[in-house]
């Protein structure tokens, strides 16, 4: 305890990073799920594939992994090597998620404001779960940090512009209420990583 008597932060154990992984993986799967059953879209990679997955016919955990690909050659350079890694290892275990959930989950519909509240919090805390725990998604968070350290560009503005094209394109192709509600798991998303995903609101590491 410190003078403080404030618990002093202990690393987390590998048992315990495994585990984090594995839940943030499921959480995602399981957001996905609920966007893509309520023909929704969101934020970054997840709404790429989302898009995606409306028109070629493959597990939306299996196109999240490959349209991420790329980014990893960003993230070598953006971020350690042990984020980079343990980044790549948690795609491989959405992918086999999605497989699993393909398989187990069978949802015939679902109420897009649910869907886009439920989906964009489970996603939210998955990422979440891994952040805090060394790892990501990857995808354009990582670019934006490589052009901001790379050119200057201001990484949240960089993300939010990659937001703003996706959703532009989620209405083109979803309609105005598609675009509504995929906004609506934006900000579920973005909310959870405002709240808790901020310096001194957590003491482990």
């Amino acid at each position: 305890m410190s003078s403080a008597g404030v618990t002093t932060p202990r690393p987390h154990s590998r048992a315990e990073d495994i585990y984090a992984l594995m839940v943030g993986c499921t959480l995602i799967v399981l957001g996905l799920l609920l966007l893509k059953t309520a023909g929704l879209v969101t934020a970054g990679t997840a709404g790429i594939a989302l898009l995606l997955s409306y028109t070629v016919h493959l597990p939306v955990g299996l196109l999240f992994t490959l349209v991420n690909l790329p980014f990893f050659l960003f993230a070598a350079r953006a971020m350690s090597r042990t984020f980079a890694f343990k980044s790549f290892l948690v795609n491989i275990l959405i992918s086999l998620s999605s497989f699993v959930t393909a398989r187990a989950i069978h949802i015939a519909w679902v109420h897009p404001a649910f869907a886009a509240v439920a989906g964009g919090t489970a996603i939210g805390m998955g990422i979440l779960a891994l952040a805090r725990h060394g790892a990501g998604v990857g995808g354009t968070g990582v670019l934006a940090l490589w052009l901001y350290r790379q050119r200057g560009w201001n990484a949240g503005l960089v993300s939010l512009a990659f937001d703003v094209v996706i959703l532009t394109v989620s209405g083109l192709l979803l309609g105005a209420g598609g675009l509504i509600w995929s906004s609506c798991s934006v900000l579920a998303i973005h909310g959870i990583l405002f709240t808790w995903h901020r310096p001194g609101r957590y003491t482990g590491y």
